[in-house]
């Protein structure tokens, strides 16, 4: 049971402990910027640091981990492709699913131009198309913490610190929505904090079953590892590959190292 507390408390520290912490950047003024390709230079270094986190958790951590294992080489691989196809077909799904509700949100309105899939227009229903969306996001996060913290607590908690820190821009952009639905910010926090205490039920869940199911721990932990890898290389990094000065692509290489010696520093301290 000890094992199940350490999982409750790291997956509802991350999962409404990354909201207010976006809250609380967005109050300091680390907001998105008002077009697609306008975010601000805060969002900007925290997409950098998600990345380095993400890729340094999966390629430092996970992996090494499961390949220590008895399971083989070529299954474990294997099991890395298949999750990074899945993860690019879900992605698809969602796409696929915004873009079709945007192109009948447009017909209803009379607009004949098409709006793109990751645009922040106002939601319909108050945002809760954005907040199932994110429940499931957070679902899936709480399972792949437990997967770590029961393969060894120090893999757990460098897990939990790269989600948090991938959840944090990806939240700031849940609340921009929602306060664009329905201009009340306390409402607004409240929902996209219920939605991120579902990481604790996926927490939960991922517990009990790589619980009965230890044998595949390995393969689970690759699982994890193909989504922090798909979640960094897909999504995170092109939303960083733009034209810029020396400086500000200076401070991306310096944002994203300092994900990465944020992950082996935990790491380093938690062994």
């Amino acid at each position: 049971m000890s094992s199940l507390f350490v999982i409750l408390v790291a997956t509802l520290v991350t999962g409404i402990g990354s909201v207010w912490l976006a809250a609380g950047l967005m109050r300091l003024g680390w907001l998105p910027g008002s077009g697609p390709d306008s975010r601000g230079k805060g969002e900007q270094h925290l997409l950098s640091l998600a990345a380095g986190a993400l890729l340094a958790t999966a390629f430092m951590h996970l992996l090494p981990e499961a390949l220590e294992s008895q399971a083989g080489a070529k299954e474990l691989f294997a099991t890395l492709l298949v999750g990074l196809v899945f993860f690019f077909l879900l992605d698809k799904a969602e796409l696929w699913h915004h873009g079709h509700e945007h192109h009948h949100e447009g017909e209803a309105h009379g607009h004949g131009h098409h709006h793109h899939a990751h645009d922040h227009a106002p939601p319909r229903s108050g945002g809760w198309a954005v907040l199932t969306g994110d429940s499931v996001h957070c679902f899936g996060d709480g399972i792949l913490i437990a997967s770590a913290f029961t393969a060894d607590l120090r893999l757990g908690l460098v897990a939990a610190l790269s989600v948090l820190a991938h959840e944090v821009p990806h939240h700031i952009g849940d609340l921009v929505v929602l306060r664009q639905a329905s201009r009340d910010r306390d409402a607004a926090l409240l929902k996209v904090s219920l939605a991120g205490a579902v990481t604790a039920l996926g927490g939960i869940v991922g517990w009990w079953l790589v619980d009965r199911l230890v044998g595949y721990l390995p393969y689970f932990l690759v699982v994890a590892s193909s989504s922090f890898i798909y979640v960094a290389l897909a999504d995170l990094i092109p939303q960083l590959q733009k034209r810029l000065g020396a400086r500000e692509t200076f401070a991306q290489v310096a944002w994203l190292l300092a994900g990465i010696a944020l992950v082996t520093a935990v790491s380093t301290a938690a062994h």
